[in-house]
């Protein structure tokens, strides 16, 4: 009995070790916030662990925690009495292009105005690369809905990127 709390807890720890960044930089897309991403990637770990004996036979672990990473961040952005805090940004590891660096602050911003459903769509689809098909399982939704928050999603983002005084 003993010996396979060990093997859990060890197999665990291993998916844990190969997979939480890039969970990490998922939840980051969907939140904005280092420190939520964090905490939303802990919520998610946590509840993988509780049914983690049973996920031997998930097809894919990677596609359950993104589910379940998803669903974790939207059900917390539900929750309109949560105390916001904003969290002064970690120095990053190298030197980037003022521009570069200017880019991808837009980019986070107009994701971060995106609603939950939408930036799930749009960081499902666009970020982490899943078919329409894998991002409607994902969320639990039609592809009909998929496709509808993607195209509303992205006209959001255009909206909110492109340049002051262009008018399309």
């Amino acid at each position: 009995m003993l010996s396979g709390v060990h093997d859990r807890d060890r197999d665990f720890g291993e998916y844990v070790d190969a997979r939480a960044l890039v969970m990490r930089r998922t939840a980051y897309l969907l939140c904005g916030d280092w420190h939520r991403a964090e905490d939303l990637v802990q919520t998610a770990l946590a509840k993988m662990y509780a049914v983690w004996p049973r996920l031997v036979r998930v097809e894919s672990l990677d596609a359950y925690a993104r589910k379940v990473l998803v669903r974790t961040a939207i059900d917390e952005s539900r929750l309109a009495f949560r105390r916001r805090e904003t969290a002064v940004s970690a120095v990053p590891d190298s030197a980037f292009d003022s521009a570069d660096v200017a880019s991808r602050l837009d980019v986070r911003a107009a994701l971060a105005a995106l609603p939950a459903r939408q930036r799930a769509v749009v960081v499902l689809r666009y970020w982490d690369d899943q078919s329409i098909e894998e991002t409607a399982r994902i969320l639990g939704c039609s592809t009909g809905t998929v496709k509808s928050q993607a195209s509303k999603g992205l006209a959001a983002l255009r909206r909110l990127l492109e340049p002051a005084g262009e008018v399309r």
